[in-house]
């Protein structure tokens, strides 16, 4: 087993963040499949340097060959079956290196010959934990550079990891160009250790403004756009650059006025906003929009944004044809209920009117709405919300906002795999998924709050964090 301090370190001395691997999914109207490691060849022999033979990797690179794939077989006393919504008792999953190959109860599944055996019998065995809105990297600083913006950025991913969250969406990458990129391709090549990711790099920003020729815009900053042309070369960029969803921001602040109604700042004109969403979807990309009330957020409803992100003043009108659409809910209910927002209302209104009542209601109307999809998602961006504590969000919408604690844990499993389009790889522990798993010691169903306790991470058949099991 690998601690969580030498796990780190590896991923560190691994980066090898300079390539461009090119293995983004388009997951738009198709049920996309998430990326395997890819193999490592030996490299050409004899090998008369030093050390062992290595392997190659696709980019030329010499590299440690990968351990031969082993068996593993888990005895769980209980398995939250995802699918179902029902805790199951005394299973045992077998897994065969990064896929499951059978699990059911243990009367019935035959541990193979030479398997390691990894004793979950006193735990709650859930489906690796999926966080659909997340932020990598920190906000970019003044005068840091780049190889230390992704450094935080891996220790970001790998507190995710330890914490149960076997894959991300990262939401933008917060002034680092297209590092979200080359970051998700060095997990997947396994040179990083870290989540399954999907990116959105830059994100695409409404330029208010003229530009400015002594003044140009941020080339790792978010990508600014100011007419329909514009929008579409954004978004042809970014399908260029390889990355899986297209982030957007069709609204921006709010402000209260004298009698408490909302006013929240516009930014896409109509004909932007339409150019945006449908230019993604003809290149197989699905939008993210960062919207939080005002005009955009009916428009971004109606021109089919795929997943509505924070969505502070949704009625039960959007929310009832975001279900006729399909489209899904991404509250990042724990980021704006924080007690900075009070504050801020508090200085700015004399403490007359509050945005997180209002945000609640919108929420728990959304858990309300037959037929959505609430997703989980976090908005963790190391600075109010850090990265590995996300599982708050579990406890928020549980108590909050009136879910069960089974949904709850659907919400961050099999709904959040199905919005990612990565349904047949992740969210249930089934037969033929990848082998990402989390165990915890109570039963969450009763506790949700067990999840901010992880104790058991695996994710593609590996082990990351051990607290809890005894193997023989």
């Amino acid at each position: 087993m690998i601690s969580q301090s030498s796990a780190a370190r590896l991923g560190l001395v691994r980066i090898g963040l300079g390539v461009m691997l090119g293995v983004a999914l388009a997951v738009t109207g198709v049920r996309a499949q998430a990326p395997v490691t890819p193999s490592r060849e030996p490299a050409p022999g004899p090998w008369r340097f030093a050390g062992e033979r290595p392997c190659v990797g696709p980019e030329g690179g010499v590299l440690q060959c990968p351990p031969v794939a082993r068996v593993v077989a888990l005895r769980a006393g209980r398995l939250f079956d995802s699918e179902s919504g029902r805790m199951l008792t005394r299973q045992v999953i077998v897994a065969t290196g990064e896929r499951i190959t059978e699990v059911g109860p243990e009367s019935q599944v035959r541990i193979p010959a030479g398997a390691q055996v990894i004793d979950l019998s006193e735990a709650t065995v859930v489906p690796g934990l999926i966080d659909t809105h997340s932020h990598v990297y920190n906000n970019r600083r003044p005068n840091m550079s780049s190889e230390r913006s992704a450094i935080v950025a891996i220790n970001n991913l790998q507190a995710d990891l330890y914490a149960g969250f076997t894959t991300l969406r990262d939401m933008s990458s917060h002034g680092n160009g297209y590092g979200d990129v080359d970051i998700r391709d060095g997990i997947t090549m396994g040179d990083i250790d870290g989540p399954r990711l999907q990116v959105s790099g830059r994100g695409i920003n409404w330029g208010a403004k003229p530009a400015d020729p002594n003044a140009p815009d941020n080339p790792l900053g978010g990508y600014i756009v100011r007419s329909v042309d514009e929008a579409r070369a954004a978004v042809k960029e970014h399908v260029d650059r390889k990355v899986d969803w297209i982030k957007l921001y069709p609204s921006g602040g709010y402000s209260f006025t004298d009698s408490g109604d909302v006013r929240y700042v516009q930014t896409y004109p109509e004909p932007v906003l339409r150019a945006l969403i449908e230019d993604s979807h003809r290149a197989g990309k699905k939008t993210a929009c960062h919207v939080f009330g005002g005009d955009n957020l009916q428009r971004s409803i109606d021109l089919g944004c795929d997943t509505i992100e924070h969505g502070y003043a949704l009625t039960q009108a959007q929310l009832d044809l975001m279900v006729k659409k399909n489209l899904a809910f991404s509250p990042t209910l724990i980021r704006y209920v924080e007690p900075y927002m009070d504050d801020n209302d508090a200085k700015n209104t004399g403490g007359k009117f509050r945005m997180i009542p209002i945000f609640d209601k919108a929420v728990a109307m959304a858990v309300a709405t037959r037929g959505l999809k609430v997703m989980v998602g976090s908005g963790a961006d190391g600075s109010t919300y850090v990265h590995g504590t996300q599982a708050l969000d579990f406890e928020a919408l549980v108590k909050r906002s009136g879910m069960t604690p089974a949904r709850a844990i659907q919400a961050g499993t099999i709904v959040n795999a199905e919005v990612l389009g990565w349904q047949r790889d992740v969210g249930s522990i089934t037969t033929g998924k990848f082998a990402d798993l989390v165990a915890v010691g109570g039963d969450p169903l009763a506790d949700i709050t067990e999840l901010q306790r992880v104790r058991f991470v695996m994710k593609g058949g590996k082990v990351y964090r051990n607290d809890l099991a005894r193997g023989r």
